[in-house]
């Protein structure tokens, strides 16, 4: 049952038999009722007040009253202008709960023939991931797997920065500086262990700038000329050129940076399907370049360089291709874009990437456009902002980077100690069983925090405030899912009865609202690549249920079929709250 749509056949029926108007349901437009007025629905009837020379007021009041009195679902409306505000019957509701908890996948749509990718992560290999990964992971993550709900056939691609001169870095410093050290003889995790030689490499580049500085040099010019630079860009030209040395302890390094990442990647309890390594795609895009030179869509400079002017779309000029014939970054990006629809073959491709690359992606997907890509319609740059602490900003160069591995530890140990300090609801568990709970409290509390808010926005990263068992938190909506879990255990020694009717309390009746939304809120989520919508309405849920929970009794209800129905109403919430915050990629505990 679809009351949406049950209530436009219904609208579209009083139309045709109030004023003779073939209107199709699909047609009418509903929107939710504002909070203000009573009601769940509201119909607009200004835009019919012209064409039937009646006012909307007396528009709306008509097909009111048709409502109640010849089909049902409607028990009554409220008129306020051109508002039609309809308040539909406990009979309806209680029809669609009865249906809505028989239905093992409610919110998930069927399998439809669209494929999307959905890139996300893109870490270099040389540090570890920090504050900012977690951001872009947990949103394309949560993204990936709301469209999956959606229907769609979705791929998680990650496309990893093996290689460069910032790769170098680290592995110039490590052979100055290594002395042979390994995770292992270190202690530390591999992708740790490569940050530390990556900030070595920072320090002593500065060191050499001021020295060249004092010998007469500016700072432009030292900062090209410090020895440890020139080192790292000649590594890189042994690395292009194959040389086995180089190579192999780029090898070597990269093998200790995945091994870590596998780790973090577990902890925040994300995956991919395929992997894209920029050392196997940066040669790719070169011939496309030549492609739209040949096309006349880019043109060449005096020094040989190949360029596109972008400069009638609002944009500028940009390089493609040196003169040496060497590629920038938007050539490899444009190969990749053709490798990946190559292999995936999807109708939408998704870049999860923070917003200092928004004009670097308007370029892209407008060069793409311009090729005559058959693709390039489905592009689409998920833009966010930058995430800071209440100590400010990262800079992973000076080592004071927020390690990911090392924040989400933290965010577990407070949400440890935050429970100690509620000790009785914790004394049930063993200690195995209270280590699952914090990691399950600790990185839910970051997840939920940081996809709660519109990407767009940047935003400060409060680990005190997102374990708080109060308020718009993780915490706040896994502590409803356990209260509802006990509810249902206990519930299980108990005789159930069937409802046949019943006047439901606003509380329930609100829950079944809430709960009637999730497709909807699923759907949207979806179209606007948005966890938010879906965080923001978990939370909502969480508070409707504990409404309910603190103004009407249970277990000690006024009789047996309203108690059973209320146990029921409490297992279908919990079940909604597991399967939204799932896609989230959040867990919920069954006790805490």
């Amino acid at each position: 049952m679809n009351i949406t749509n049950s209530l436009k056949e219904n609208i579209s029926a009083a139309l045709s038999a109030l004023y003779q108007i073939s209107l199709l349901p699909e047609e009418i437009i509903l929107q939710a009722t504002k909070s203000d007025f009573e009601g769940s629905h509201t119909f607009v009837t200004f835009t019919l007040s012209k064409s039937l020379k009646k006012s909307p007021l007396d528009i709306a009041n008509a097909i009111g009253n048709y409502l109640i009195e010849n089909e049902g679902l409607v028990s009554k409306f409220n008129a306020l202008q051109g508002f039609l505000n309809l308040t539909l019957s406990d009979k309806t509701w209680l029809k669609l709960f009865e249906q809505i908890s028989q239905d093992e996948n409610f919110g998930i749509q069927a399998p439809q023939d669209q494929k999307v990718v959905v890139e996300y992560s893109s870490p270099n290999t040389n540090k570890p991931l920090h504050l900012g990964h977690l951001r872009n992971n947990f949103l394309g993550y949560s993204v990936a797997e709301i469209l999956k709900a959606n229907g769609f056939q979705v791929t998680k691609a990650n496309i990893v920065n093996d290689r460069g001169i910032h790769i170098c870095k680290s592995m110039l410093a490590y052979q100055k500086f290594g002395n042979g050290e390994t995770p292992e003889s270190s202690g530390a995790k591999g992708d740790h262990l490569v940050g530390k030689y990556y900030v070595e490499f920072d320090k002593l580049y500065k060191k050499e700038i001021e020295s060249l500085k004092e010998q007469g040099l500016m700072e432009e010019d030292a900062s090209k000329k410090a020895p440890i630079l020139l080192e790292a860009q000649n590594m890189l030209l042994k690395w292009e050129q194959g040389d086995v040395e180089t190579v192999n302890l780029w090898k070597k390094m990269n093998s200790w940076v995945y091994s870590g990442f596998e780790v973090t990647y577990k902890k925040m309890g994300v995956d991919f399907d395929k992997f894209y390594y920029e050392s196997d795609t940066y040669l790719l895009g070169k011939d496309i370049v030549q492609e739209g030179f040949q096309k006349g869509v880019f043109f060449k400079k005096e020094n040989g360089s190949i360029w596109v002017d972008l400069t009638e779309d609002g944009l500028d000029q940009k390089l493609l291709l040196r003169g040496d014939g060497t590629s920038v970054y938007i050539t490899q990006d444009l190969g990749l874009a053709d490798l990946k629809y190559k292999d995936c073959k999807a109708d939408k491709s998704i870049y999860v990437v923070g917003n200092e690359q928004d004009y670097h992606f308007k370029v892209l997907f407008l060069i793409l456009k311009k090729l005559g890509r058959p693709y390039f319609e489905g592009l689409f740059h998920l833009s966010y902002g930058m995430v800071d602490l209440p100590s400010g900003r990262m800079k992973s160069r000076e080592g004071t980077v927020v390690d990911a591995d090392d924040l989400m530890e933290e965010v577990v140990q407070t949400a440890r100690s935050k429970s100690f300090e509620l000790s009785d609801l914790i004394d049930h568990f063993t200690k195995a069983e209270q280590d699952d709970l914090f990691e399950m409290l600790g990185v839910g509390a970051i997840k939920y925090f940081l996809l709660k808010v519109d990407p767009n926005k940047r935003m400060l990263f409060n680990p005190e405030e997102s374990v708080d068992l109060h308020g718009n938190t993780a915490a706040f909506i896994q502590y409803t899912h356990a209260r509802i879990k006990s509810i249902v255990r206990k519930s299980k020694e108990i005789e159930m009865f069937e409802l046949k009717d019943y006047n439901l309390a606003s509380e329930e009746r609100d829950l079944i609202v809430l709960i009637s939304n999730f497709p909807d809120v699923i759907k949207e989520a979806g179209l606007r690549y948005a966890p938010y919508i879906l965080a923001q309405y978990c939370y909502d849920l969480a508070k409707g249920y504990n409404r309910l929970f603190a103004a009407l009794s249970i277990f000690k209800a006024d009789f047996p079929e309203q108690m059973s129905f209320r146990i029921k109403l409490s297992e279908q919430t919990g079940i909604v709250i597991k399967r939204g915050m799932k896609l989230l990629g959040i867990e919920v505990p069954e006790r805490m």
